[in-house]
C-alpha cells in the first residue's frame, strides 16, 4: 500500500457560502485540509479527506475542488453526499456531521478512477472561500498524562494533579483474546496522535476463553498493553471483563490474583485506572458492594493512589436496565475512597430514561462511563445518531468520561473500522473507520483543554 503525503492547506478568512439544504451553513473562519492516496492500482485509487475547523463552529459545510486531470472521476465516496461536475468535485455534509465545532475534524473519503495521471488536488474550497497556504501543528502542550498526572476523585469528579474536575475521553479494546491483532505500534499511534485518545480501556475477558484459560498469559497482555498506552500519554483502564455468570462473586478468587499481580506490577504508574467488574448482571446491588469490598483492599495494599471503577447492577446500569434505580448506591455505596461506580448504555437500546438517572446521579455519585456503543445492545445494527450525539452532548455538560467499544474491526455495528482493517497498517485514513468510528473519532479528536490552574 502506497502511502502519499497529506496536502495541508488553510483556510485563513471567509468571503462567502455555499447555499446547503437544511439548517443554514455558517461561516469557516479558519480551517485544515488534508488529502491522502491510502492506495493506488491499475486505473483507481482511494482517497481520504480531513476536514479540522480551526475556527469559530461551523453549522453546514460544503468541500470543493477540482481534479487536475480531466480523466479523474469521484465513483464512490463516505461520511458525505458526493457529486461530481466536469472536473469539479463537491462533497456536502450529511445531517451527523453538519455542525464541526472549533478544533473538531470530519473524515470523509472515496473511491476513484483515472486514465492518464492521478495528480493530487492542489486547492480546496470550504463553504466557498478558498483555502491557501500551509498549517503548522499547534504546539504540544503535553500528553494527557503529562499534564493531568495522578488522578484521583473529589467530590462526585475526576480529578486531575491540579485537583480540577477533568473528562478523559478514549476507546476501549474488544477482547484481547480474540482480536489481538488490531492492537499495535501503528494502531496504538494512531489512537494516540490521530484520534488525539486520551485513554485505552483494555477489555480482558476471564471467561469465553479469556483469563480463566491462560492468567499469566493474559496479565502479560495487559501489562504490555498498559506500556504501550503509556508511552504515548494515554491512561489505561484494565478491565476485569466478567459478564458471564453475571455474579462477580463467580470470579472473587480469580480478581484477587490478577489485580494484586497487575497492581504490584504498575503501582508506580500514573496512567492506570483499574476496573474491577465489567457487567454485574442477574445479581443483587448488595453482592456487588460485598464482591467490590474484597477486591479493592488488594489493590488498595500494592496501589493505593489509582482510582477504582466499580461495576453496577443490570449490567452497569445502576440497576435500571432491572428496574431498579441509583437510589441503591446512594444508600448504600461501597466502603472505600476513590472510587467511582460503571454506567454503561448503547444508544440504540437506552434513551431517555437512562439519560435522566445518570443526570440525576451524577450530583450524587462520581461517575465513569466506561463502556458505550452507537447501536443497539447487541452490539449491532444501525447506528443510532440522535441518540448517540445527546448523550455524547451529557456527558461532555456532566464531564463524565467515557470509553467507546469498540477499537476494533469486528463484524459488528459497533467497530470503529472496517472488517480487515487490523490485517493491514492503515489506522488513520478515512476509509477504513465505519459510520461509528468516523462519528466517535470527529469528538474524540476535539481539543481537551485540561485544566491546570
Amino acid at each position: 500500500m502506497k502511502r502519499f503525503l497529506a496536502l495541508l492547506a488553510t483556510c485563513a478568512t471567509v468571503l462567502g457560502l455555499t447555499a446547503l439544504s437544511g439548517p443554514q451553513a455558517a461561516a469557516a473562519t479558519g480551517c485544515r485540509v488534508d488529502y491522502t492516496v491510502a492506495s493506488q492500482w491499475q486505473g483507481g485509487f482511494q482517497a481520504g479527506v480531513r476536514i479540522t475547523n480551526l475556527g469559530d463552529p461551523v453549522s453546514g459545510w460544503t468541500l470543493g475542488f477540482t481534479m487536475p486531470d480531466a480523466g479523474q472521476k469521484v465513483v464512490q465516496g463516505w461520511n458525505a453526499t458526493w457529486s461530481q461536475s466536469g472536473s469539479t468535485v463537491t462533497a456536502t455534509a450529511v445531517d451527523w456531521n453538519r455542525t464541526l465545532a472549533t478544533g473538531a475534524t470530519v473524515d470523509v473519503g472515496f473511491t476513484g478512477s483515472f486514465t492518464g495521471a492521478n495528480p493530487q488536488p492542489t486547492a480546496f474550497t470550504l463553504n466557498g472561500v478558498a483555502c491557501t497556504g500551509s498549517v503548522e501543528e499547534p504546539p504540544d502542550d503535553g500528553t494527557p498524562v503529562d499534564i493531568n498526572g495522578q488522578l484521583h476523585v473529589c467530590g462526585v469528579n475526576l480529578c486531575n494533579q491540579h485537583d480540577r474536575p477533568i473528562q478523559l475521553r478514549g476507546m476501549s479494546t474488544h477482547g484481547i483474546q480474540w482480536f489481538s491483532r488490531c492492537y499495535n505500534t501503528a494502531s496504538l499511534d494512531a489512537l494516540a496522535k490521530d484520534w488525539r485518545s486520551d485513554l485505552l480501556r483494555i477489555a480482558m475477558y476471564v471467561q469465553e476463553d479469556g483469563y480463566e484459560t491462560d492468567p499469566a498469559g493474559f496479565t502479560g497482555r495487559v501489562n504490555s498493553l498498559v506500556d504501550m498506552a503509556e508511552a504515548r500519554g494515554m491512561y489505561a483502564v484494565i478491565d476485569f471483563h466478567t459478564l458471564t455468570p453475571g455474579d462477580p462473586n463467580f470470579n472473587l478468587d480469580r480478581a484477587k490474583t490478577f489485580f494484586a499481580s497487575v497492581a504490584a506490577r504498575n503501582a508506580d504508574k500514573k496512567n492506570v485506572i483499574y476496573e474491577i467488574a465489567n457487567e454485574p448482571n442477574g445479581v443483587s446491588w448488595t453482592a456487588v458492594k460485598s464482591y467490590a469490598e474484597q477486591v479493592i483492599p488488594v489493590i488498595r495494599a500494592a496501589d493505593p493512589d489509582a482510582v477504582i471503577i466499580v461495576g453496577t447492577r443490570g449490567w452497569s446500569s445502576l440497576g435500571v436496565s432491572d428496574g431498579s434505580n441509583e437510589s441503591e448506591v446512594i444508600n448504600n455505596p461501597v466502603n472505600a475512597t476513590n472510587i467511582m461506580y460503571a454506567f454503561h448504555f448503547y444508544a440504540a437500546s437506552h434513551k431517555d430514561n437512562y439519560r435522566a438517572t445518570v443526570s440525576r446521579a451524577a450530583s450524587r455519585l462520581p461517575l465513569f462511563v466506561s463502556e458505550f456503543g452507537t447501536v443497539s445492545a447487541t452490539g449491532g445494527g444501525a447506528v443510532d445518531r440522535a441518540s448517540s450525539t445527546a448523550w455524547l452532548d451529557l456527558l461532555d455538560q456532566l464531564k463524565i468520561s467515557y470509553a467507546n467499544w469498540t477499537y476494533s474491526d469486528a463484524d459488528e455495528g459497533s467497530a470503529a473500522f472496517r472488517p480487515g482493517t487490523c490485517n493491514g497498517t492503515d489506522y488513520s485514513g478515512s476509509g477504513v473507520l465505519t459510520e461509528s468510528g468516523a462519528l466517535l473519532k470527529s469528538r474524540i479528536s476535539t481539543p481537551d483543554n485540561f485544566p491546570t490552574s
